[in-house]
This record gives C-alpha cells, structure tokens and sequence, in this order.
C-alpha cells in the first residue's frame, strides 16, 4: 500500500451497516447524534447499542452538535462511544474543561474549511485536541450546515492547515471513488472520512464500498 490513510465511514445506521464498514477496511465509524440539518441523524440509544457491538480496535465517533461542557457530557455518557466529534464550535474554548470531564474520551474538532481564517482557527484548536477533522459546511448560516453535504471544499486550505498542525488530520466532504486518490496526494491525511460517497438512498452500498477501498488500497 502507497499513503493508504485510516478511513472513517460517517452516518452509520445500523449494526448491519457497522459490520460491512468494518468488514472492507473502516478503521473508524461516524455515529450523528442530533443536528440542525444533514444526514445520517440516529437516536442515541441506537448508537450506544452499535458502539457495544463494535469490536476492539475500531474507534466509534459520537458527532456532536452540543457546544457546552455540560450538555456534550451529558450526550456522550448516553452514548458511550471512544471519541468525540464536535462538530460546531465549543463554547469559550472550554477543552480543558472537556478533558477533565471525559479525561479518557478521544476530541476531534471539526474545522469547516471556508477561507483562510479557517486555518487560523484549527492551529489555534489543535494544541487542545487529539485531531482535527476538516469538512464542508458553514455553521454561520440561519441553519447551521454542519458537515454531511456531500461538498469538496478548497484543498488548498486543508493543505496549508496539514503542513501547521502537529496533531492527525481528517480530510471529509465530497470524498468518493473518484476523488479521493487525488484528495490524499494533495492534502497527504491522516484520515478520510465519507458518508455519502459509499451510499445509494441513504443506504450503505457494498458496491461503492468495494470499489472505494479498491482505490484507499491500490499500489
């Protein structure tokens, strides 16, 4: 394998969908809990009941829209997952405060690449987490658009953010078969992570997923 990166398969509905992703090569599964818009949304009870069938060491992401200490607290110990995903921006920045609270619970904070501010703030962000995810969106809208689009966004940036940041990177949005060979020789990730470019009608295709980890593992 040539820079074949950990993948991370998003808006997982099922413990059957679970089973397939891991089954081609998903190191890591996207649970959605709540949200202002986007795919993939899951009762909380459904995700504890796929992390406790998830074996070891497959990561379970919880994505989050909660933005206090308390309330994410409070979603993730119904939940019980290995990592948090934020998928909005934390209230006052307050990740020592999240840390102290769920001191063995894995952070990854989302960055919705728009423009260059977009790279300040995850340099900023990435000396308190344990990676940095970047995604298309844009939580300034009415209705916050929060990841789930199914939208490339400006490379370039993620590039620039890879090079600063000392911490994994997670390259999301718009990834498919087609793309995402050119997505990590450019952006050079840690990870990808996909929702939609493994579906058809919201479901899981074993097809895609074939041919996608066709592509993630080619010499």
């Amino acid at each position: 394998m040539i820079n074949a990166p950990r993948v991370k398969i998003c808006c997982i509905s099922s413990k059957n969908e679970a089973a397939l992703a891991i089954r081609y090569g998903a190191s890591a599964l996207g649970l959605v809990g709540p949200m202002p818009s986007g795919p993939g949304v899951i009762e909380d009870a459904l995700i504890q009941d796929i992390t406790l069938s998830v074996p070891p060491p497959i990561a379970t992401f919880l994505l989050t829209s909660e933005t206090s200490v308390d309330a994410i607290v409070a979603h993730y110990k119904k939940v019980h997952t290995s990592t948090i995903q934020l998928v909005d921006e934390l209230d006052n920045k307050d990740y020592l405060a999240l840390r102290s609270a769920l001191p063995s619970v894995k952070l990854v904070q989302v960055i919705h690449v728009l423009n260059e501010r977009s790279v300040d703030e995850a340099i900023e962000i990435a000396e308190f987490v344990d990676a940095i995810l970047l995604d298309s969106g844009n939580p300034n809208l009415t209705t916050k658009v929060l990841g789930g689009t199914g939208k490339t966004h400006n490379w370039i940036l993620s590039r620039k953010i890879r090079e600063q940041i000392n911490i994994p990177l997670f390259l999301a949005g718009g990834l498919n078969k087609d793309n995402v060979r050119q997505a990590i020789d450019f952006v050079e990730p840690f990870g990808v992570d996909l929702c939609s470019g493994v579906r058809s009608n919201g479901q899981l295709d074993e097809q895609k997923l074939a041919a996608f980890f066709k592509v993630i593992y080619q010499p």
